[in-house]
């Protein structure tokens, strides 16, 4: 295992200078200095330097820089979800030799690199013994996005609708909201019927042949949690016929257009007597929590929580897996193997 003597000076990354044309026309693998120059014999406060083995894509990984007043400025690397070996660390609970997955904070992302430098105790995670670091790579962003959208709203029981169960965040909370004893309901296109039923869901609507909004308006069910993954609003307009007065419509950021931009600030500015909806709306954004992961973690060593993964790609293949996140039809979740474990 390298220490911070012996590592290397350089590593590979996959970073973009520009995202005109799109982030994924501008990737490439080069060689850049590792994360802490070469003659450091220290590491920043709360700090931890991580070999990194595999890393996972999320849509915010090319949708904030892909933003018109940060694209095409800086050289970054990419990517935020890790599961890797520590070098060295700073944390108290956290030793070399270790292995650990999370994510890199954002913007700083850094992942997609042989190395990448973790700040903060909050973004890191232990990987239980046995659990091979394949396995939590994705549960950096959408696993941990999962948790919070689902574990602080329900109990044993309840009824939770999850829109795009075979996506990477709405395939982990499918998962979850299972494993508390809820009863689930979900939404998948044809060809993953299967994928979501064996996840667990108790119902699911191919959203291709069905009316979501109608259905549920027929189904005569009161859902404790919406947890909206793809950012339909038709589904919180019409949220009073099917969702709790006291449940929660749950969401996380959608598209960056205008009409999608548009019709999530009217969910959350436009008052019930001016036409707004009659459910309030909670934005999901993720915390960074240690513990979150710990549980995340557990559920995967228990056999409990799986990573449905469509695609496993090489480092050198970072913009193709790129360009097949940005098709917004993945199944679960695309993998990026960086180094041997």
């Amino acid at each position: 295992m390298a220490t911070l003597a012996t590592r290397p000076s350089t590593m590979k990354a996959a970073q973009w200078g520009s995202s005109v044309g799109g982030i994924e026309r501008n990737i490439q693998v080069v060689d850049v200095p590792l994360p802490l120059a070469p003659d450091a014999t220290r590491l920043p406060a709360e700090s931890t330097l991580v070999r990194v083995a595999y890393s996972s894509l999320n849509p915010v990984d090319y949708k904030f820089p892909e933003l018109p007043f940060i694209g095409g400025r800086i050289n970054h690397i990419l990517g935020s979800d890790f599961a890797g070996t520590v070098v060295s660390t700073t944390l108290p609970d956290i030793s070399p030799g270790q292995r650990v997955f999370g994510m890199t904070k954002i913007p700083a992302f850094g992942a997609l690199a042989e190395y990448a430098m973790v700040h903060g105790s909050q973004g890191i995670a232990p990987v239980p013994d046995g659990v091979p670091l394949r396995d939590v790579a994705a549960l950096g962003v959408a696993g941990l996005l999962a948790y919070q959208a689902i574990v602080p709203f329900v109990r044993e029981g309840d009824k939770v609708f999850v829109n795009g169960g075979s996506g990477g965040i709405g395939h982990y909370a499918v998962q979850i909201a299972k494993i508390l004893g809820c009863s689930v309901t979900a939404t998948c296109s044809g060809p993953n019927l299967d994928l979501v039923k064996s996840l667990g869901a108790d119902d699911v609507i191919d959203y291709r042949n069905t009316d979501v909004v109608a259905y549920l308006q027929s189904q005569g069910t009161q859902y404790t949690v919406l947890f909206d993954t793809v950012s339909t609003p038709a589904i919180y307009w019409s949220a009073h016929h099917y969702l709790k007065p006291s449940g929660s419509y749950n969401c996380i950021p959608g598209d960056t257009n205008f009409a999608t931009v548009y019709s999530m600030a009217a969910m959350f500015l436009l008052p019930v007597c001016l036409g707004g909806g009659q459910r309030k709306p909670k934005f999901i954004a993720r915390r960074l929590d240690a513990a979150h992961y710990a549980e995340l973690a557990t559920w995967v060593k228990e056999g409990r929580l799986k990573t449905a993964v469509e695609h496993e790609y090489e480092l050198d293949a970072a913009a193709e897996a790129f360009a097949r996140l940005k098709s917004g039809r993945t199944r679960g979740k695309l993998l990026i193997r960086v180094a041997e474990e």
